[in-house]
């Protein structure tokens, strides 16, 4: 059994930067970050592969979101800069035991509860 637990969610002002964690009970081969936004489908926005650090991004957050593990820790990070009121969301770590770095919901099969986070314009 694996449990995500993130956190790092809150309100910011555009502009701002933001870390987000998720530490899990076991090491799973890839990690992710998802987000949903009100009214919209759960969508991926980064995937790094625990083994190597090798990672995946999806197009809006490549040169503002930084994904990262810590091994030791047992937690992976999103760094996010630059947030914009579209980037409000609730923001959901994921696990998958493949080593490919899909962004497709069904991939993963563990999540976490999610964090929200909020910026403000």
């Amino acid at each position: 059994q694996v449990h995500l637990v993130e956190s790092g969610g809150g309100l910011v002002q555009a502009g701002d930067s933001l870390r987000l964690s998720c530490k899990t009970t076991r090491r799973t081969s890839t990690m992710a970050w998802f987000r949903q936004a009100p009214g919209k489908e759960r969508e991926f926005v980064a995937a790094i592969r625990l083994r190597d650090g090798t990672t995946n991004y999806t197009d809006s957050a490549k040169g503002r979101f930084a994904i990262s593990r810590d091994l030791a820790k047992s937690t992976m990070y999103l760094q996010m800069n630059t947030l914009k009121p579209e980037d409000t969301a609730v923001y959901y770590c994921a696990g998958s035991d493949s080593a490919l770095l899909f962004g497709t919901i069904s991939m993963y099969d563990y999540w976490g509860q999610g964090t929200q986070v909020t910026v403000a314009s």
